[in-house]
């Protein structure tokens, strides 16, 4: 196939053309569709997350789908790691009431799965380093949080024995 200038390009571009175009209204609609006063806009996700228990749920299952047409697309692990916690971050702060749809409402998770496939496709060698200091830095932090986990009882249980 050719495009208008002549160059030729090949089926597989033209699927991933149109993923990418399908993935971008999605998360436009998912983060971007609905314009506030201001200039603010909130997407479909922060109204889904006003429904108790499932409504964040559901957002994160639309998200999943576009995580999994990064995979399709040839993304890897570290990006797709980092697209992971991007929508866990969304979903675990916007499960908690009030505070959390507004974090849900500005955090917009899908545009920065967007961006970071969009990155991965401009620059791979680049876009993979800087995933994996992510993720590297996300287990550090994750490891820490349950070692606060663990150890704050510890000392609770400590300090109680203590005083006996």
């Amino acid at each position: 196939m050719k495009t208008a200038s002549g160059t030729l390009i090949t089926a597989r571009e033209v699927d991933g053309a149109e993923r990418i175009k399908r993935l971008r209204a999605i998360a436009w609609l998912m983060d971007n569709s609905i314009p506030l006063p201001g200039g603010f806009r909130i997407g479909l996700d922060a109204i889904i997350g006003l429904v108790p228990g499932i409504g964040d749920a559901i957002g994160a299952l639309i998200s999943a789908y576009i995580i999994n047409e990064a995979r399709g697309m040839g993304a890897p692990r570290s990006v797709l790691f980092r697209m992971m916690s991007n929508v866990m971050i969304d979903t675990i702060v916007g499960a908690v009431p009030f505070a959390g749809d507004v974090f849900d409402a500005a955090y917009k998770s899908n545009v920065r799965n967007l961006a970071l496939l969009a990155q991965y496709q401009l620059d791979p060698v680049g876009s993979r380093r800087s995933s994996r200091w992510f993720v590297a830095g996300f287990f550090l932090l994750l490891s820490l949080m349950v070692l606060l986990l663990i150890a704050i009882p510890v000392l609770v249980v400590y300090g109680i024995v203590q005083l006996f």
